[in-house]
């Protein structure tokens, strides 16, 4: 199914939160785009800060997983940029990417991807000895990401699995081992997974048409846009469900104040979401560019500094 050929699509014929310049590293900045890392790496700190609880966290740990999660992202999505060029040069959405516009070389961006992959690595094994052995899981599903929509419609949970690593891994860093009890890690990611899976669908139903009609595999794509909006919604419908349950039970204690602001996290990230949806009509994409960002930036940003500040109100090390 397509999309309806009487919807208002997106505002400009290019991506949006692109930085302004012509040097080097703001091509690669914007080839990868950057402040889309906003999206996840809150996340990876939301691990980290949960694991504080159980082993001491230092600045080093801190950076070593910052430099991980963004060289992983960085690689992952220079690889998602190179597999999808000729694809990209015929959608006027994505025709003036930096590939496709000749802007940035094959050459350049293949020896950016091996470098941010090597940093991953090289990362993970500053960190411990367990994140070094499941560093090249992860590189391989975030790179495998790029081949999904040749033959899957649920890319998007692809994408979201890959994006909910950061809080695993953020935990893990500190600690080399799974959590206690076992399944707060996992319900972080699941609510990591359904929120990024659905702001994924959202984004994609601007390339609903273009995809079905090249081929290439979406839940817009197959279902069209007012399925895809109703698939998105419940996805993250679960998703609060999910951040829900790792509120209760978190490791940050159970004192009034602690629960009052982790509480209020969970309710923010349900109130943006649902405004999320009220900005993205079937009939209306002109602000998918706004819900897509803006709105999940903010939820990111917003339930890591309720956990932030829960951490430092709990006090001391556990």
């Amino acid at each position: 199914m397509t999309t309806p050929s009487n919807i208002v699509p997106p505002k400009g014929a290019r991506d949006g939160q692109l930085m302004r310049g012509q040097s080097l590293p703001v091509r690669l900045a914007n080839f990868v785009k950057l402040p889309h890392t906003v999206f996840a790496m809150p996340f990876s700190l939301v691990g980290v800060i949960f694991a504080s609880v159980i082993a001491p966290v230092t600045p080093a740990m801190v950076g070593w997983v910052l430099l991980a999660f963004t060289s992983a992202r960085f690689a992952a999505m220079a690889f998602n940029r190179l597999v999808d060029r000729d694809v990209d040069a015929i959608n006027p959405r994505t025709a003036m990417r930096e590939l496709p516009a000749g802007t940035l070389t094959v050459g350049q961006a293949t020896f950016s991807i091996a470098l941010m992959s090597a940093l991953f690595v090289f990362a993970s094994w500053m960190l411990n000895p367990l994140c070094l052995a499941l560093s090249p899981v992860a590189l391989l599903w975030v790179l495998g990401y790029s081949y999904t929509k040749r033959f899957t419609r649920w890319s998007h949970l692809w994408l979201g699995l890959g994006l909910a690593i950061a809080p695993v891994g953020g935990f893990l860093a500190v600690t080399g081992a799974w959590s206690d009890p076992w399944w707060l890690l996992i319900v972080l990611a699941l609510a990591v997974v359904c929120w990024s899976g659905g702001f994924d669908m959202i984004y994609a139903l601007q390339d609903a048409e273009f995809d079905a009609t090249h081929g290439l595999h979406s839940v817009p794509s197959t279902f069209g846009v007012h399925k895809a909006i109703g698939i998105a919604r419940t996805l993250h419908v679960l998703a609060v469900v999910c951040f829900a349950g790792v509120i209760a039970m978190q490791p940050l204690g159970a004192a009034p104040v602690v629960n009052g602001i982790l509480w209020a996290g969970v309710a923010g990230v349900a109130g943006l979401l649902r405004w999320e949806h009220r900005l993205v009509k079937a009939d209306d994409l002109s602000r998918v560019d706004a819900a897509f960002f803006t709105m999940n930036g903010i939820i990111a940003i917003g339930f890591l500094a309720a956990v932030f500040t829960a951490r430092l109100l709990m006090g001391g090390q556990g």
